[in-house]
């Protein structure tokens, strides 16, 4: 295993997952006070494993198919134009 490559995705899939609506709902889930805490964490957890593992396997897909800097510039853009979207929004 790659420790470099394990910590960059590690901290930058833990700061994009902080405040993120995912994050809000398990909160609010766990806020329950009926519902067991341990469910909630093993089903998000479980949910945030399997959309992970979808995510490696349709970026694998895709990279057999488009350039992998193409794909980077691709994923930018998508980025920015959802901040845009965003912006424009508010």
């Amino acid at each position: 295993m790659d420790l470099k490559v394990f910590a960059t995705v590690f901290v930058t899939v833990f700061i994009a997952e902080l405040g993120d609506k995912t994050q809000l709902a398990t909160l609010l889930f766990a806020a329950d006070r009926e519902v067991s805490k341990w469910t909630v964490f093993a089903a998000s957890a479980a949910a945030l494993v399997l959309a992970a593992g979808l995510g490696v396997l349709v970026g694998s897909l895709l990279s057999n198919h488009i350039n992998e800097k193409l794909l980077a510039y691709l994923a930018g853009a998508g980025f920015i134009l959802i901040g845009v979207w965003t912006i424009y929004s508010a």
